[in-house]
């Protein structure tokens, strides 16, 4: 038995099947995930941690597929969207566009008492949502209970002031999404609220790697060819998606982008964004 360690510090026994699952659901062929996961295995050594690991197998992948080594790196590419929560609320829109939602991200609205700043704002005929993204730079942070309770209570007197202005088979939904996890206590009490709770794996359907992986909505961060400074300028911009790249040629050209990596570049992002 191996033993890894975790960024919490826990210890946990390596498990390859778990590893070769995770490979095949970014896109790995059964071949390339057998390849990958067999190096990680006669390479890891007891006490290696999870970062090692993952370094290790993103490494070896890259060798194979950068299209799949992109997708595999999705959870650190979310993370790199850092260090302001913007661009995850950019993301988070565009992932909500996608059920015919007309979206507006950092928009403040007056709530029946007070005035609130609302991160994603939603709408379409039959329902409002209002939605709260929690962004966090660091693995080891949960949403704990009292942003559950803090999400509520900003839901409801913002429902309440948009309910005297719509008829009364109107909905409205209040969501919390973040790109690390819940506490126990988070989700208890946002879903006996009546909260949408959205998390890195939760729901076990419809969590957010799903709503990514299954949209091709993948951050820029998961580029290769993109430098650090490139992502920046492109965040900056407001570009936020692979699939935006092919239509920011010239953006690029603008910072100063060399037109083979140009090329390059749209490449990469195009395959990133395709669709297993």
């Amino acid at each position: 038995m191996i033993s890894i360690i975790k960024k919490s510090g826990e210890e946990a026994e390596f498990d390859a099947s778990k590893l070769k699952s995770s490979l095949i659901r970014s896109g790995a062929s059964e071949k390339d995930a057998d390849f990958v996961t067999n190096y990680i295995v006669n390479n890891i050594t007891d006490g290696m941690s999870t970062h090692k690991v993952y370094g290790l197998a993103y490494s070896m992948l890259k060798k194979k597929s950068a299209k799949v080594a992109g997708k595999y790196r999705l959870k650190k590419a979310i993370f790199d969207l850092g260090p302001t929560g913007f661009p995850f609320e950019l993301l988070v829109g565009e992932l909500i566009k996608l059920q015919k939602f007309n979206v507006t991200t950092g928009i403040v609205l007056d709530g029946n008492c007070v005035t609130h700043e609302v991160d994603v704002f939603a709408e379409k005929p039959n329902k409002t949502v209002f939605v709260e993204c929690k962004f966090h730079n660091d693995a080891r942070r949960k949403s704990d209970v009292k942003v559950s309770l803090y999400v509520f209570s900003r839901y409801n007197d913002l429902k309440t002031k948009f309910a005297k202005e719509h008829e009364s088979t109107h909905n409205f939904e209040g969501w919390v999404v973040t790109n690390t996890r819940f506490t126990s206590d988070a989700i208890d009490f946002g879903t006996c609220a009546g909260l949408k709770m959205i998390s890195w794996d939760y729901p076990a359907q419809g969590n957010l790697r799903q709503l990514i992986d299954s949209s091709g909505f993948h951050p820029i961060t998961s580029i290769q060819k993109l430098k650090k400074r490139e992502k920046v300028f492109l965040l900056e911009n407001d570009v936020v998606l692979c699939r935006q790249i092919p239509g920011k040629a010239d953006l690029l050209r603008k910072f100063g982008v060399p037109e083979n990596r140009i090329v390059q570049i749209l490449k990469e992002a195009k395959q990133i964004s395709e669709l297993v």
